[in-house]
């Protein structure tokens, strides 16, 4: 395998803590080979000296620093450095570190949507609170979990989720809940996808057209058997033909099992006028 220079899938995030509270910075990095990490705090390389108690770990790309309780001395600027043999990255995130609380308050609240099946959704909140809210993602009250289909994404104060392809059987209900020491707040919207093709109008329009055209077409069959159907007479043996004046007639459907034969014309031979007597 070549190699890779490290990357942060998943950057550190900023936060407010709760003086006393525990706070926990953590990324994502991939690289080959696997990166060594190091930790900062306003420029400065991290040690136990630095921040007792502390815990610092990397395991499986995931890159994790926790601060037990901070105190208003650990507000900052943290960062994560990753170095392997192809290249470096680094990822930088603030901490706030105060004794007041808010309870959790949407900024930006979820927005119902209507989309095409196979569409890309993307449902977005922006959450304020100290300290920094959980945030969870529900649908029909059933908590999402971030997977290859449902993508759970933060960046600052917004929360999105993100759906791969939707299908109708996503739609529903979805709702947010925000909650920290001081209290929760949720937001609910509704996400309705739209499946198959939708038939536009002029296609309905041009299916009573073809149904009209059907019945136009019945009537110049009659029409056209009108015609054609002509009486014929024997005089003298002249055979001529004469319009036929009776209501037209559509012919039968054909029976089962042979074909339809058209109606015999009507023959009439005259009869000599007899003469007159002297």
């Amino acid at each position: 395998m070549s190699t890779q220079a490290p990357t942060f899938t998943q950057p550190l995030q900023s936060g407010v803590a709760l003086e006393g509270s525990a706070a926990t910075f953590e990324a994502q990095v991939s690289g080959n080979p696997v990166p060594e990490v190091s930790w900062f705090r306003d420029g400065q390389v991290l040690s136990a000296a630095a921040l007792p108690g502390a815990q610092i770990s990397f395991s499986d790309g995931r890159a994790v620093l926790m601060i037990p309780a901070v105190t208003a001395a650990h507000s900052g600027r943290f960062s994560v450095r990753a170095t392997n043999g192809a290249g470096q990255a680094t990822s930088t995130a603030e901490l706030l570190v105060t004794a007041e609380t808010t309870q959790p308050n949407f900024i930006q609240r979820l927005q119902s949507m209507t989309v095409r099946q196979g569409s890309q959704v993307r449902l977005d909140v922006r959450v304020a609170g100290i300290p920094t809210p959980v945030v969870k993602f529900y649908r029909e009250g059933a908590e999402i979990q971030s997977s290859a289909d449902f993508q759970i994404v933060q960046e600052g104060d917004l929360y999105s989720l993100l759906i791969a392809e939707a299908f109708p059987e996503d739609s529903g209900t979805y709702s947010v809940n925000a909650s920290n020491s001081s209290g929760r707040a949720t937001s609910t919207a509704e996400l309705l996808v739209q499946g198959g093709e939708a038939v536009p109008a002029k296609k309905s329009k041009t299916v009573v057209s073809a149904s009209s055209q059907t019945r136009v077409e019945t009537r110049s069959m009659e029409a056209h058997f009108e015609s054609s159907s002509m009486q014929m007479c024997v005089e003298g043996g002249v055979v001529s033909h004469q319009a036929h004046m009776t209501p037209p007639r559509v012919p039968p459907k054909p029976t089962s099992g042979g074909r339809h034969q058209s109606p015999s014309p009507v023959r009439r031979a005259k009869v000599p006028t007899p003469a007159p007597v002297r």
